[in-house]
């Protein structure tokens, strides 16, 4: 069902900073001179408007332009829970934390204090957030979805929130993956010279919002529930994933020389 035939039916909600709203609109357009963006499923009206994690693989490091813009399609801006390095950086970070985006430093000792905060943060605020379960650009060969960390379906399980699986393929041949630490200009090169090449081979950018995942059967308080609840996102969103990338079942047909490819996902079909 097209999503945009659901945009009547949206509830009142707060908007979002006039920052954020800005570099949304800033977002979309770039997407489009960039590809074709195609959006399908939608957010079902009774989790508008009310706290909600979406789930999304992650395929490139054009792929958070996409979300953003499809989002925006379905007629609501979200935020993301972010590694505190990019919140610190010059310039970006005083734009995203006015933003209202979430903050984590993994493997802090601050770690836990930010998970309880993040935990209020989502059920004070009526605001989407988006993660990344896998934590890093799969580097899988095929490109399908790492083995991920458990702490997306850990912050839903506390937070007590739905979790919408989101599957996205082709924001990958926007540009490339290059390289992750950035140490001189040469680092940039290769992202630069993929992403001026994107507007003239057009790539078309896919995102299935699926139906929420059913938690109900996971109990918060039994040992291993975070596993479970992952388990059960990782599939839903891979299940979404099949259908977007039916001519490309193998490996991706855009190959991208710097991506790594050293681990195998558990998820494959």
């Amino acid at each position: 069902m097209v999503a945009s035939q659901h945009r009547q039916h949206v509830p009142p909600r707060r908007r979002p900073p006039a920052i954020w709203r800005t570099m949304t609109t800033l977002d979309t357009g770039l997407v489009h001179l960039v590809g074709r963006l195609k959006v399908s499923g939608f957010l079902p009206r009774e989790l508008r408007g009310r706290p909600l994690l979406l789930a999304a693989n992650h395929i490139g490091v054009f792929d958070a332009f996409v979300l953003i813009a499809a989002c925006q399609q379905l007629g609501f801006a979200p935020r993301f829970l972010l590694a505190g390095g990019l919140l610190d950086a010059p310039v970006i970070g005083p734009a995203l934390r006015a933003s209202g985006h979430l903050r984590v430093d993994r493997g802090k000792a601050s770690a836990v204090e930010q998970f309880a905060a993040a935990v209020e943060a989502m059920r004070a605020t009526p605001s989407p957030i988006i993660v990344y379960p896998e934590g890093r650009i799969s580097r899988d060969p095929g490109l399908w979805p790492e083995r991920g960390k458990t702490g997306a379906a850990r912050l839903a399980l506390a937070a007590g929130v739905p979790v919408v699986p989101v599957s996205q393929w082709g924001a990958h041949e926007a540009v490339y993956w290059g390289t992750e630490k950035v140490q001189g200009i040469a680092d940039l090169l290769p992202l630069a010279r993929s992403g001026l090449t994107a507007p003239l081979r057009r790539p078309t950018f896919k995102v299935h919002f699926g139906t929420p995942v059913d938690l109900s059967t996971v109990d918060p308080a039994r040992p291993g529930a975070g596993m479970r609840a992952h388990t059960k996102i990782m599939e839903a969103i891979t299940a979404g994933l099949i259908p977007l990338r039916a001519t490309e079942p193998d490996r991706p047909r855009f190959h991208d020389p710097t991506r790594p490819t050293d681990t195998v996902s558990p998820w494959r079909p």
